[in-house]
């Protein structure tokens, strides 16, 4: 029987915060986001870690492979600077590379910003998960996900959760069904072929 629900692992990586230096801010963005956007109902499994290789890919295996997570989101430890692992640690826990969201993050982060060249995020699949690297900052984490809008709400750029309800489905499997995953298309507008739309 398929879950009703989606199991979503929210990563936060900071060696400061982590060490209680200063108050974390990407759970709590991750999740007042994904409250405005889903419909389908969600339970989160969060985690903040440091910025350690060892410790991140423990913890994304530990989610996908213990706890049962659909999806991951990351976020932090993408840059250049030395201390900056979280794709390598993503990569290393690996299936399959997901390149285009990367790709997509960098290009709606490039109409606000030159250094998103920067940005090293990917996204990968382990397993029947979707783990994706987000950006650190909670605005920049807003606009990958929803895209670019005009003032009348039209969308300029497509944000990456737009694809990923289809990229769920497509993971399912007899022994992992997927819930069908749906958003509130005023923040994110899922997209999906006709031949995979759920019958109303």
């Amino acid at each position: 029987m398929v879950k009703q629900f989606i199991k979503i692992g929210l990563v936060s990586i900071s060696d400061r915060a982590s060490q209680g230096v200063y108050e974390d801010k990407g759970i709590p963005s991750l999740q007042h986001w994904l409250r405005q956007a889903l419909i389908t109902p969600f339970e989160c499994v969060a985690r903040l870690i440091a910025d350690e290789q060892a410790d991140i890919e423990s913890t994304l295996m530990d989610l996908v492979d213990v706890e049962g997570c659909h999806l991951i989101l990351t976020t932090g430890g993408t840059g250049p600077a030395l201390r900056d692992v979280t794709p390598e640690a993503t990569l290393a826990v690996a299936d399959k590379e997901m390149p285009g969201f990367g790709e997509q993050m960098r290009q709606i982060s490039l109409h606000f910003v030159p250094t998103a060249i920067l940005s090293r995020q990917v996204a990968v699949i382990r397993k029947q998960c979707l783990i994706i690297n987000l950006p650190g900052q909670p605005k920049a984490i807003q606009e990958t996900l929803e895209g670019l809008k005009d003032a009348e709400g039209k969308v300029l750029v497509h944000g990456i959760f737009a694809a990923v309800p289809y990229c769920l489905d497509l993971l399912a499997t007899e022994d992992f069904p997927m819930p069908y995953l749906e958003t509130n298309e005023q923040v994110v507008k899922t997209f999906r072929p006709k031949s995979a739309l759920k019958p109303t």
